[in-house]
């Protein structure tokens, strides 16, 4: 049975979450609960859970203040929040879980079905630092969590060449040639890297504009990137693309 915590200022929100857990989640206990990041921590000491319902906004700090704390993260974490898009996308960066408040009962009982399903206690440390990374504004060594059949690897955006949908997978090429097949769709991609210089050209096709070596007009015309590959751009797509390929 997996243990769990809930970290949570606000009481009726703890009591929400452990409602829905204990009617739908028999293989999860809740252990335990909090209401601030000191309270957290040691909550988190004594019972060393194996999931962490976690606030982000708390009086005294953050949920990320929380996590900077414990130095080894062998557990999982589904983040509580209210609407915060920049918190969000940092979760996003790092292939973590978060739920919006007010919590959705049908979308906590399949985080935590997905939790136990592929419950391995293992270190979080790489996901959770590139989390903490993340959450600094304009960090130039961003990087991003991508799942793959080998794992999770974190990949620095500005190594990103190009992505290609391939069904419901991505297909991510790096600039050492590698090529990686990842389990996210090119609009999430689109989403999470439109504001570090990417550019869908095509409806298959996300381009880094850093990595163009060539651009020949036509109808849509094409590119030809550094790594020698060509790729159509798409008519509808052309005057914004050469709007915002005249600003790199």
């Amino acid at each position: 049975m997996l243990q769990a915590v809930i970290i949570d200022d606000e009481a009726k929100g703890r009591e929400l979450i452990k409602m829905i857990i204990t009617a739908n989640c028999p293989g999860v206990k809740i252990a335990g609960e909090a209401s601030n990041i000191k309270e957290g921590y040691e909550l988190i000491m004594r019972t060393e859970p194996h999931l962490v319902f976690l606030d982000i906004e708390m009086p005294g700090g953050s949920g990320f203040d929380l996590l900077a704390r414990i130095n080894e993260i062998n557990f999982d974490v589904v983040f509580i929040t209210a609407f915060d898009q920049y918190a969000i996308k940092a979760i996003k960066f790092s292939a973590l879980d978060y739920l919006l408040k007010p919590v959705d009962e049908e979308e906590l009982i399949a985080i935590v079905k997905k939790v136990e399903n592929n419950y391995v206690r293992k270190t979080h440390n790489n996901a959770v630092a590139n989390l903490l990374n993340n959450t600094k504004k304009h960090s130039e060594n961003a990087k991003i969590g991508l799942t793959t059949t080998d794992g999770l690897d974190f990949i620095e955006i500005k190594n990103i060449m190009r992505c290609e949908a391939d069904g419901k997978y991505t297909s991510v090429f790096l600039n050492n040639e590698k090529k990686l097949l990842v389990s996210k769709n090119l609009k999430e991609f689109e989403d999470l890297l439109i504001e570090f210089n990417f550019f869908r050209i095509h409806h298959s096709h996300l381009v880094n504009l850093d990595y163009i070596k060539k651009y020949q007009s036509g109808r849509g015309g094409y590119v030809i990137m550094n790594d020698g590959s060509t790729i159509t751009v798409s008519q509808r797509k052309k005057e914004e693309f050469l709007s915002n390929l005249r600003k790199v």
